[in-house]
């Protein structure tokens, strides 16, 4: 996996995914669970979605 967020994408995902985890333990809503995938993508530095899309944030791309 090469990295294809950067560093504000990042943590803008952390930040995200933590509000969605808090509010869904909070309100018991399970739909905020979601937010365990933000923090993942935004600690790998790794986005599925971007791949498929060919969207890279500010990650240097690397020549094989």
């Amino acid at each position: 996996m090469k990295c294809n967020a950067g560093k504000v994408d990042r943590a803008l995902r952390i930040i995200a995914g933590v509000a969605l985890i808090t509010w869904a333990v909070i309100s018991g809503n399970i739909f905020g669970y979601a937010g365990i995938i933000l923090v993942i993508t935004g600690a790998v530095g790794f986005c599925p979605f971007y791949s498929l899309l060919g969207i890279n944030t500010g990650c240097k791309i690397e020549n094989d």
